[in-house]
């Protein structure tokens, strides 16, 4: 098995907060909405199924770990937790942090307006919450 690859797309839009035992923990750059990726380290995988069992269950230890701390750290009413996939093929999980009054509540985010990159202060102030909750 060679070295993970990253595909270009999650390196351009978001920066690595963390590697936690399957999955490097993202900051998606766009401050609309606390939204984070967990990225299992596990090339030319793109489906749930496609992971080992072990891997799947790691997976979801993970995102419910991440999903916990973002709450915490967000006060959210609600977390969304989502693998779409149709665009960046590599398999990813997006946690979202969404509130009442939030710019799409209580719609969907994909697709909606243009990301607003964190300022680098907040981005850094964010990543160390998050991390400290972990």
């Amino acid at each position: 098995m060679g070295p993970f690859h990253l595909d270009e797309r999650l390196a351009r839009d978001s920066v690595l907060i963390t590697t936690l035992g399957l999955c490097q923990l993202r900051l998606q750059n766009d401050c609309r909405w606390p939204w984070v990726v967990l990225v299992p380290q596990r090339n030319d995988v793109s489906e749930l199924f496609d992971l080992t069992p072990l891997d799947q269950a790691v997976l979801t230890f993970e995102t419910n770990l991440v999903a916990s701390a973002l709450k915490e750290v967000t006060g959210a009413v609600k977390i969304n937790v989502g693998a779409l996939g149709n665009i960046v093929r590599q398999l990813h999980v997006h946690i979202i942090a969404r509130n009442e009054g939030d710019p799409c509540w209580p719609g969907p985010i994909w697709g909606q307006g243009t990301p607003v990159p964190y300022a680098e202060r907040d981005k850094q102030d964010f990543i160390k919450k998050l991390a400290g909750a972990l």
